[in-house]
C-alpha cells in the first residue's frame, strides 16, 4: 500500500460514492494499472455510464453494440499498460466540455462522452504520440494538461462532435463514423442527432412484427433468380449482414439489432435531407393504400424505396394495371413483396407476362396469381419454364393452368423434385396419373403442401376417425380439399358436433366414406340448420343421415323444404334418398302423378 500510485485515493473515493447505488454490472476493464484493487477501478468506469437520453432505455441486445467505456472494443489491441483509466476519465470531460460547445444538452453530451470509446482512445493515443515527439512545441501551442489536448485534437477533427456520437449512439465502427461525418459537414451535430431520432421512428416504430418482417424477407431472397439492380444488391447485403447475427433475420425488425446495419448499408439516410424524400413516398404509398402503420415493413424489407424517384415509381406500377390491377391490389403487393418497387423485378414483370402469354394462359389468370404471390415476379422465366412443364405432364396446360396458378400461385416456385414426391405420394395411395391431373386441377395447393407436416397427417386423421386406408382413395378423389383442411379448427370440431347431436364415430366413418365433402360443411350454415329441419320439422331420427349424408348437399330453402312439404301435403313418407336423389321431372311423375314440373329447383351442389 506505500505504492505513489494510491496517492489519488481521495479523488477517485469520492466517484466511488456517487456510484454506490448504480444497479448495472459492469464489465471486467482492462484499463487497470494495479489489478490489486479491482472494485475501486471498477466503480470509476460506472460512474460515466449514464443511460441513453435519446430514444430509451437500452436493452441488453442494446449494450452489444456499445461496448462499456473501458472495454476494449472487439478486434483492437488491448491499451498501453501506461494509460490509468483515471485518464480516460478525463478525457470523457474534455469531450463533454467539447460536446456542449455545439448546443448538445448535458444528458446527452454526458452519455455520447462515455460511450465511444474508440474515439477517446483514438484523441488519447493522438495526445500521447505529439508528446513523445515533442510537437506540441514545435507548432507553436501552448496547452497546459491532458484535458486541455484532448479538447483541442476533437477541435481539430473538424467532425465537431459526430464521430463520437455515431460511435455512441449509432454504434458505428470509427472508419464508418469518419466517413458519414466526413460527407455531412455542413449539418450541424444538434441536427444530426434528430436525423437519427428520426430514422428510427419511420424505421422502427409501429406494430411488434420482427419476426414476420423477417420470414418475409428470407422468402423474397429465397425465391430471387434474377440478375439484381444495385438497390437490391444492397439490400441483400443488408439482410446478410443481419442474418450473420445470433437471431438471424427473425431480428430484422429489432431497433437494436438492426439500425446500425442500416446505417451502414445506407448511410445516404444520415447525409440527405429526409423530410423532402420521405414525404412524397409515404404520399404515394398511402395513395395505393398502404396503411401508415404497414410501411415500416416496406421500408425494411426494401429501404432503397426513400430514394426512390416518385415518378420511376409511378410508372412501373402502372404496368400491373394493365391486366386489371387497382391501386388498393397494387397496395397489398407492395406490403407483400416491396421487391416490386425495383427495377429489375419492374424488367422481370414483362419477362414473366410473355412468358405466360406464349404457354396461352390467360392474362386474368396471370393478374390474379400475381396479386395474390408476387413473390413469383423474382423469379426467372427458366425457372417457371420446369415448373410449368412438370405441371403438363399430368395434364395442365393453357387455360386449365390458368386456374391453377390463380388458385395456387405457390406452386410455381415448388422446386420441381418436391412437386414430384408430392405426386408419387399421391399415386402411391393409388391413383393413376389422370386421376391425379384431375386433382391437381381442382385442389392444386395439395401439391404446394409438406407431405410430412400436411399430407400425411391428414391421412392420420381419417384413420382417427375409423377409416381404413383401402378406402382412402375414395374419401381423398371425391373430397380432395380435405388434405388442405385444418385439422384443429375444421375437421375434428365438425365430427365432434356430429358426435354430440348423437351420432357414433362409427357412424361418422360411414357417412365420410360414402360422402367425404361432409367434412367440408359449415357446422353454422349448413350442419346446424338442415339437422335442426330434419329433426325438428320433418321429425325423422338423426340416423336418417347415416344412410344418406347426401342430405347435406342440398339447398335447405330451393329443395329440402320445398319437396317435403309437397310430400307432407300428400301424405307421402319416404327416405331421404327418395326425396332427394330424384331430379324434378322424375320427382313430379313418382310423387305427383303429373308429368310437368311443380317443383322448380336446380340440381344439386355442393355447399
Amino acid at each position: 500500500m506505500s505504492s505513489p500510485k494510491f496517492l489519488s485515493i481521495p479523488t477517485t473515493l469520492t466517484l466511488t460514492i456517487k456510484l454506490s447505488s448504480s444497479l448495472n454490472s459492469p464489465r471486467n476493464p482492462s484499463f487497470f494499472l494495479n489489478p490489486s484493487n479491482p472494485t475501486l477501478t471498477l466503480r470509476l468506469h460506472l460512474t460515466h455510464n449514464p443511460k441513453n437520453p435519446f430514444f430509451h432505455t437500452p436493452s441488453k441486445t442494446h449494450h452489444h453494440l456499445h461496448h462499456p467505456l473501458l472495454a476494449a472494443p472487439p478486434n483492437s489491441p488491448a491499451p498501453p499498460p501506461d494509460h490509468q483509466s483515471e485518464q480516460f476519465l478525463v478525457a470523457q470531460e474534455a469531450i463533454l466540455e467539447f460536446l456542449l460547445e455545439f448546443g448538445v444538452s448535458e444528458q446527452d453530451a454526458s452519455f455520447v462522452s462515455s460511450n465511444s470509446p474508440r474515439y477517446l482512445r483514438m484523441l488519447a493515443d493522438g495526445v500521447q504520440e505529439l508528446d513523445e515527439l515533442g510537437l506540441w512545441r514545435k507548432e507553436g501551442i501552448e496547452l497546459v494538461g491532458f484535458k486541455e489536448k484532448v479538447k483541442y485534437l476533437a477541435k481539430e477533427k473538424g467532425d465537431n462532435g459526430k464521430v463520437a456520437f455515431l460511435e455512441s449512439v449509432v454504434g458505428l465502427s470509427l472508419s464508418s463514423a469518419m466517413n458519414i461525418a466526413r460527407h455531412s459537414s455542413v449539418e450541424t451535430l444538434p441536427g444530426l442527432i434528430n436525423k437519427v431520432k428520426y430514422v428510427k421512428e419511420i424505421f422502427f416504430s409501429g406494430s411488434n412484427d420482427g419476426e414476420l418482417i423477417g420470414k418475409n424477407a428470407s422468402r423474397m431472397m429465397m425465391h430471387l433468380s434474377i440478375p439484381i439492380d444495385e438497390d437490391l444488391q444492397q439490400t441483400l447485403s443488408f439482410f446478410e449482414k443481419i442474418a450473420a447475427r445470433r437471431g438471424g433475420l427473425d431480428m430484422l425488425g429489432s431497433q437494436d439489432a438492426t439500425f446500425r446495419y442500416l446505417i451502414e448499408s445506407f448511410p445516404r439516410l444520415l447525409l440527405l435531407s429526409l423530410d423532402p424524400h420521405m414525404t412524397p413516398v409515404v404520399e404515394y404509398l398511402e395513395n395505393i393504400g398502404v396503411r401508415r402503420e404497414c410501411m415500416r415493413n416496406i421500408f425494411l424489407l426494401f429501404p432503397p424505396v426513400i430514394f426512390c424517384n416518385i415518378k420511376a415509381l409511378e410508372t412501373r406500377m402502372l404496368a400491373f394495371k394493365e391486366f386489371g390491377l387497382e391501386d388498393k391490389d397494387v397496395g397489398r403487393m407492395v406490403i407483400k413483396y416491396p421487391w416490386i418497387l425495383s427495377t429489375s423485378i419492374h424488367e422481370n414483370l414483362k419477362e414473366v407476362l410473355s412468358f405466360f402469354d406464349l404457354e396461352k394462359v390467360p392474362k386474368t389468370s396471370v393478374g390474379c396469381a400475381i396479386r395474390s404471390w408476387p413473390h413469383i415476379l423474382g423469379c426467372s422465366t427458366s425457372i417457371l419454364k420446369v415448373m410449368v412443364e412438370q405441371i403438363d405432364e399430368l395434364g395442365i396446360a393453357n387455360k386449365k393452368l390458368g386456374q391453377v396458378i390463380s388458385r395456387s400461385p405457390q406452386l410455381l416456385l415448388r422446386k420441381p423434385k418436391e412437386f414430384l414426391k408430392v405426386v408419387s405420394f399421391m399415386e402411391g395411395l393409388g391413383f393413376d396419373k389422370e386421376t391425379v391431373g384431375s386433382i391437381l386441377g381442382r385442389c392444386p395447393e395439395i401439391f404446394a403442401a409438406s407431405i410430412e407436416k400436411t399430407l400425411k397427417r391428414k391421412l392420420d386423421f381419417l384413420s382417427s376417425i375409423g377409416i381404413s386406408k383401402i378406402h382412402f382413395p375414395r374419401v381423398i378423389k371425391k373430397y380432395p380439399e380435405l388434405f388442405v383442411s385444418d385439422t384443429d379448427r375444421t375437421l375434428l370440431p365438425r365430427v365432434k358436433y356430429l358426435m354430440k347431436k348423437g351420432l357414433s364415430r362409427r357412424n361418422i366413418a360411414f357417412m365420410v366414406r360414402r360422402f367425404s365433402p361432409l367434412l367440408g360443411y359449415s357446422i353454422e350454415e349448413v350442419l346446424r340448420p338442415k339437422l335442426e329441419f330434419l329433426v325438428n320439422t320433418m321429425e325423422k331420427p338423426i340416423t336418417e343421415v347415416v344412410d344418406y349424408p347426401r342430405y347435406f348437399s342440398y339447398s335447405l330453402e330451393k329443395k329440402i323444404k320445398p319437396r317435403y312439404f309437397v310430400l307432407k301435403g300428400k301424405n307421402i313418407e319416404c327416405s331421404l334418398k327418395d326425396m332427394l336423389a330424384k331430379n324434378d321431372d322424375e320427382f313430379t311423375v313418382e310423387f305427383m302423378g303429373v308429368e310437368s314440373m311443380l317443383v322448380s329447383s336446380p340440381p344439386p351442389k355442393h355447399q
